[in-house]
């Protein structure tokens, strides 16, 4: 039996067929990122949510990887109140696989 293996683009969105497959990648990133923060002050899910102006609920969808309804912006301010500093970068891509990705340094 012979399976054929297909590399994937680097975007799980992409790959999937996603409309906006760059933006979903940048909000899965980023609310990658905020758990992380979350997770290394220890803080509960009620304490985030106090400290960045959500609901609990809301702390749980992001950890349960439910981004609708978290714009960029929305993110982003959550980053902000987390005493996080945020670095956007325009270049120019190196390749067309690399377009539209967000890179997070950190």
């Amino acid at each position: 039996m012979s399976e054929r293996i297909t590399r994937g683009s680097g975007n799980v969105f992409k790959d999937l067929g996603f409309e906006n497959p760059s933006e979903y990648q940048a909000k899965a990133d980023l609310a990658l990122q905020i758990i992380k923060i979350i997770s290394d002050r220890e803080l509960t899910q009620e304490k985030a949510a106090t400290l960045i102006g959500a609901s609990q609920p809301d702390i749980s969808k992001l950890k349960g990887g439910q981004l609708k309804g978290f714009t960029l912006d929305r993110l982003f301010s959550f980053l902000l109140k987390l005493d996080m500093s945020i670095e956007i970068r325009v270049t120019k891509p190196r390749s067309k696989k690399k377009r539209g990705l967000l890179e997070l340094v950190g």
